[in-house]
């Protein structure tokens, strides 16, 4: 059990060890600077405790998210086909209560974030660890605090005016759906009462029977559900699919030569993944943004198709696509104007 004898213990287990590699080893390693220590000790409690100080409005929020977030999440929090929607499944009654009634109901088709975050402080550490996606904890304090102020809005959680902060997060925290839609009254929990857990292992200890050892394995209502596989995988990466055109267990199919003067992929196809494009956009299929043979249909005919499409790369853009902005993107000129070639030549594997 988790008590203060042990954390005590282990401090002075780190300790020793550590002044045992220093005397043993010296010259190697070193304690970490207070600053290292806090470029890493960046984590909020759900009491607020770690959290920085800083403020944006909902209005300083919408502008960050629609050049940073509403590509993947959509304008509204509805997200699309890749992303789970963030917004959605709570009522006025729900910010009331604390309770999201929906998540209740077996009819209702999803679970948006704002129906199952329970506290404030984990969407905003959330927030400021991982996104935006392609360019994870480069959002600043400030900007993190807007664009949660503005989901928050989108939810209807918070009015259009409100600054969220240090010192009104917990305003905040008060008027969330599923505030009070979590427990600690379970066994798992410590420090509370000795209860029995909910869930009872049954591990063979005895006379086990000898498992079978997979590397993988598809079952067979799974195959051919789909198409074959094989063809539906990303054309970088590690990742490979199973040629189930076949029967199971038999020979896969050798895959036919490329044509001599296309035998080599274009660096173009490696540096879609490198800067994080895949995310998306696919090369045959709408995800995100449209397919990338369907961008280098659309500028087939002009002879400035690769300058422009580098410019379009680097630049960001909106409107040409659909409603869902392109934010500008920062890699080097010498990758945008090598991707922006492969599709002005038709986006060739």
């Amino acid at each position: 059990m988790f008590n203060s004898r042990s954390v005590l213990l282990t401090a002075a287990l780190l300790s020793a060890g550590s002044a045992f590699a220093q005397a043993s080893f010296p010259g190697i390693g070193r304690d970490a600077t207070p600053s290292e220590v806090a470029a890493w000790d960046i984590d909020v409690r759900p009491d607020f405790k770690g959290l920085p100080k800083g403020q944006g409005s909902v209005s300083q929020g919408q502008d960050v998210w629609e050049a940073k977030c509403a590509s993947c999440h959509g304008i509204f929090g509805e997200s699309n086909s890749t992303f789970m929607p963030l917004v959605g499944g709570t009522t006025a009654e729900d910010v009331k209560t604390g309770r999201v009634a929906r998540l209740n109901d077996p009819a209702f088709p999803g679970r948006t974030t704002l129906m199952k975050v329970s506290t404030v402080a984990t969407l905003w550490d959330y927030i400021r660890r991982a996104m935006p996606w392609t360019a994870p904890k480069s959002l600043s304090v400030d900007e993190v605090y807007a664009v949660t102020a503005f989901l928050l809005n989108l939810g209807g959680i918070v009015p259009d005016d409100f600054v969220l902060s240090e010192r009104t997060m917990a305003q905040a925290q008060a008027l969330l759906p599923n505030r009070n839609g979590t427990t600690t009254d379970h066994a798992m929990w410590p420090g509370g009462k000795p209860r029995k857990p909910d869930v009872q292992g049954s591990t063979c200890m005895t006379k086990c029977e000898v498992e079978a050892q997979l590397a993988s394995f598809l079952p067979d209502f799974a195959r051919n559900a789909h198409g074959n596989l094989a063809e539906q995988n990303r054309m970088v990466g590690a990742q490979h699919g199973a040629d189930t055109t076949r029967p199971a267990g038999s020979t896969p199919k050798a895959a036919p030569a490329a044509p001599a003067a296309k035998a080599e992929a274009p660096a173009a196809v490696g540096l879609l993944a490198k800067h994080g494009c895949t995310a998306c956009h696919a090369v045959d299929a709408k995800l995100v943004g449209p397919g990338l043979r369907e961008v280098a249909k659309k500028y087939a005919g002009r002879s400035d198709a690769a300058a422009y499409l580098a410019g379009k790369i680097r630049g960001g853009g909106s409107g040409v696509w659909g409603a869902i902005p392109m934010p500008p993107q920062s890699l080097a000129e010498a990758d945008a104007q090598s991707i922006a070639q492969w599709l002005a030549e038709g986006a060739r594997k």
